[in-house]
């Protein structure tokens, strides 16, 4: 018994040791976000790089009176809704079919699908770019978001491993119920496999949100800018005003910690359950 309260108080004490070590730059962003360019010079003590007095709230404002952030706001909700609708709606249903349809070459097709994902971004990008070029869609949102409504190889495999954890009798009953495939996968399967949405809702929430690289490509207006692409446009403008940067930095990092606060729960069971067959 001793010998197993010990090893528990170990665990938590490195636990709350390394969460510390990763929550270090995070409340130093936010930290600095406060104070004014003198106190960030000021490393005298450590109270005076760790505890910003007085705090200074107008950093906050002052983004917002020298970029219109609130139009990047909006520009990455777009993109990032329209991202996780079409990864959500395009996965879900190659998944089901990968899943519970027998049909010539599916698993062929299927280990083409995952051997995408040995393909990094750079090696398409040029390609891609010159597809985008051709239809019309530089500076637009499109290329940003169009592509997620033809699947990701990731997110369909991880809801495939789901749907096929799913008992089939529950299908079958159904059937006899006289419901179609398509009533069988929005009224049973999608039910059962909420955990798997909601952890890809995450993967691509985060993805979307903080892509760098798609809008830098794509986005020529300023108007267009999400929020990733601002940061740089924020810091060549202001580059010494490192308040003022950490608040927009902030402002930025703040829905992806509500977002992944409130699903946690079901994103770690989508992760934990993958593969698992009833």
């Amino acid at each position: 018994m001793k010998r197993s309260t010990l090893e528990t108080i170990l665990i938590y004490v490195l636990l709350a040791a390394t969460s510390l070590v990763i929550l270090m730059p995070f409340y130093g962003m936010v930290c600095t976000s406060f104070k004014t360019q003198e106190q960030i010079q000021d490393i005298s003590t450590i109270r005076a790089m760790l505890i910003p007095k007085p705090f200074r709230v107008w950093n906050y404002v002052e983004v917002f009176q020298w970029i219109p952030f609130l139009r990047y706001y909006w520009n990455t909700f777009y993109v990032t809704g329209l991202s996780i609708f079409g990864c959500v709606l395009s996965c879900s249903l190659v998944a089901y079919g990968f899943a519970r349809f027998k049909w010539p070459g599916r698993d062929i097709v299927f280990v083409l699908m995952l051997s995408t994902m040995m393909l990094p971004p750079q090696v398409t990008m040029i390609p891609t770019f010159l597809m985008f070029s051709k239809l019309g869609w530089v500076n637009s949102f499109k290329p940003l978001w169009v592509p997620r409504f033809f699947g990701v190889p990731f997110c369909i495999f991880l809801l495939r491993q789901f749907f096929l954890g799913v008992p089939r009798d529950l299908e079958e009953a159904a059937k006899i119920d006289g419901c179609s495939p398509l009533g069988i996968f929005w009224r049973v399967m999608l039910p059962l496999v909420k955990p798997a949405i909601l952890a890809i809702m995450v993967f691509e929430f985060l993805w979307a949100w903080n892509d760098f690289a798609g809008p830098l490509i794509y986005l020529h207006d300023a108007g267009q800018m999400t929020l990733s692409l601002s940061m740089l446009a924020f810091q060549t403008l202001h580059e010494t005003e490192w308040p003022q940067l950490m608040a927009a930095a902030t402002m930025m990092t703040v829905p992806a910690v509500i977002v992944f606060f409130f699903a946690q729960r079901y994103f770690i069971e989508g992760i934990t359950l993958t593969g698992l067959k009833g």
